[in-house]
């Protein structure tokens, strides 16, 4: 029910971001990738598109880098102030994400982490989610060192997690990113 608001409540900010990224350069506005989610089931994760039209191929996933030539202006904008992430509220209406709990990954890189913390697999006890401890204090996952902290302070999560802790990464995600924070 709150992601059917939050769309209803974001429908003019998420429409106008829409047209951006459409006139940009012309290509598909909305982005969708596999990622892995709950029980470790595979799930279409929906984003704005930040990144040039086929800027990866699906054989060779490559992670955003800080000052990655493949984003947009568009695009930078959107991932830099956290907009990009706003067609997840369809993943959560749909039941394939939550507001809270670890941001969900490929599997390709699931199959790196696991090499170094076959942990990993606890992941799958809860829904993935839009906003999270480790997005919030570790920043987007650009390297496997980053995404190996990500585990760890996933995990701490899960094992946690309430509603008063959902509450408390929301609204510190929420001052983050009015307040203009980069993470």
């Amino acid at each position: 029910m709150l992601s059917a608001l939050s769309m209803l409540v974001f429908a003019i900010p998420v429409a106008i971001i829409y047209l951006c990224v459409r006139l940009e350069d012309g290509g598909p506005a909305i982005y969708s990738q596999e990622r892995i989610g709950y029980k470790g089931r595979p799930f279409k994760l929906y984003k704005f598109r930040s990144m040039v039209p086929h800027a990866e191929h699906d054989d060779n996933p490559h992670l955003c880098e800080q000052n990655d030539d493949r984003l947009t202006r568009v695009g930078r904008f959107l991932r830099d102030h956290h907009l990009d992430e706003f067609p997840q509220l369809w993943n959560i209406f749909i039941g394939d994400m939550s507001f809270v709990g670890p941001r969900p990954e490929r599997k390709f890189f699931i199959d790196q982490i696991m090499q170094h913390d076959p942990r990993y697999t606890e992941l799958y006890a809860v829904r993935p989610g839009i906003f999270s401890m480790a997005t919030l204090y570790n920043g987007y996952t650009d390297t496997i060192e980053k995404m190996l902290r990500r585990v760890e302070m996933d995990l701490d999560y899960v094992a946690h997690r309430s509603m008063m802790l959902d509450l408390k990464i929301i609204w510190l995600t929420t001052v983050s990113i009015l307040s203009g924070k980069k993470f």
